[in-house]
């Protein structure tokens, strides 16, 4: 994978940093956090503005965020909640649904915010904001004040350990498998956890 983002990076600079970066909101199995220390990495070396960098990534970030947000907003909660009665449907129970909706309307700001730091969920709750209408303005300042940070901590990385690329790759690697095994053992549990549930459809009636 570090192969295939470096060679996207060095035939599309700061443009295929954003690129990567919203497919990675959309898509957590390409992780920013592989990402953004290349491109920092690749600053340092004089291929790209640092600035630029950043910028790119962020709004890359708000554009995936924003992509995940329509979803939400055209599913609407109804439908959302429909569609969590269906057994076939793991991402979340239609108390999971309700629960969200309290949480959103109490937290909504400080979900978002913070959520852009955390890995998996910066892709999951901008599904919930487009779901509950959070006001878009207010949505996308959270999300760039959210992802901005992010960002900014992980081009950093890159850039300050420029000189040591060879310590970055070496725990690169083993992080990029760890994203993808724990999203794999989340996957799993959610299975689990709507095969060991009462039949969502039949336990309302």
């Amino acid at each position: 994978m570090e192969d295939w983002i470096t060679s996207v990076m060095e035939r599309f600079g700061v443009v295929g940093v954003g690129v990567l970066i919203a497919l990675e909101t959309v898509l957590p199995p390409i992780p920013s956090e592989v990402i953004l220390p290349l491109a920092g990495f690749q600053a340092h070396s004089g291929r790209m503005n640092p600035f630029a960098v950043w910028a790119a990534a962020t709004l890359g970030s708000l554009a995936g965020a924003l992509a995940l947000y329509a979803l939400g907003a055209r599913l609407g909660y109804r439908r959302l909640h429909q569609l969590a009665r269906q057994r076939w449907f793991i991402i979340a129970s239609p108390a999971d649904v309700e629960r969200g909706q309290d949480l959103f309307h109490r937290h909504g700001a400080w979900i978002v915010a913070v959520a852009r730091c955390v890995p998996v969920l910066r892709s999951l709750v901008s599904l919930p904001a487009g779901v509950v209408r959070m006001p878009l303005l207010k949505f996308s300042l959270l999300t760039l004040l959210g992802a901005g940070v992010w960002n900014a901590a992980f081009v950093a990385a890159g850039w300050h350990l420029s000189e040591r690329w060879d310590v970055v790759q070496r725990y690169g690697r083993p992080v990029s498998i760890a994203a993808i095994i724990l999203l794999a053992l989340g996957l799993g549990w959610l299975i689990w956890r709507r095969a060991t549930q009462s039949d969502p459809v039949t336990a309302d009636d």
